[in-house]
């Protein structure tokens, strides 16, 4: 395994957690890259600036706002430098609770990554699984990463991430293609 990927998340509740080793396990299987996890809450995110490779998980609190350890940090972001770095982003809502700010705190953590220099990854379709009303998370029927929603919809996490990281990797270029 050549690359490594710096996974960054923030957690209250755990979700960022759990989806966070779920997606390193998930990559780590394939045998293309290796995944680094960082909490949020206990790491300098100047630590990104190591990393080719980001993927950021953000969960979505109250009516759209950060989780309150990107919250906390999120200002550290205006010093770093993502400059040419693929950036997938992940993001943790409640979609029947907070139908009208659905996993809104991506679109922020998204823009400010972006505004930084990062480059996006690992867009997620909007289908017909999903049932909220709106989200500043998508963008022309896409949301701008992985859209997850632990208090809902669980049981299809695992099979949204094992897609998902299929389209992170080959827009990562890490993605090895299979002979026909």
């Amino acid at each position: 395994m050549s690359a490594t990927i710096g996974l960054f998340y923030g957690s209250t509740d755990g979700a960022g957690a759990t989806a966070g080793e779920l997606i390193k396990t998930t990559i780590e299987k394939t045998g293309l890259a290796t995944v680094e996890l960082h909490d949020v809450a206990y790491t300098d995110l100047k630590e990104m600036e190591r990393y080719s490779y980001l993927i950021l998980g953000v969960s979505t609190w109250n009516i759209g706002l950060l989780q309150d350890d990107w919250e906390y940090k999120f200002d550290q972001l205006d010093d770093i430098d993502l400059t040419g770095k693929l950036v997938a982003l992940y993001g943790m809502g409640d979609q029947y609770g907070y139908p009208d700010s659905y996993v809104d705190a991506m679109e922020t953590l998204g823009a400010k990554v972006m505004e930084r220099g990062g480059e996006p990854a690992g867009f997620w379709l909007v289908d017909d699984s999903y049932e909220f009303e709106y989200s500043k998370a998508v963008i022309d029927g896409v949301f701008v990463g992985l859209a997850l929603d632990d208090d809902n919809q669980s049981h299809l996490t695992e099979e949204r991430v094992q897609m998902w990281v299929e389209i992170v990797l080959e827009d990562f270029g890490l993605m090895v293609p299979v002979p026909a």
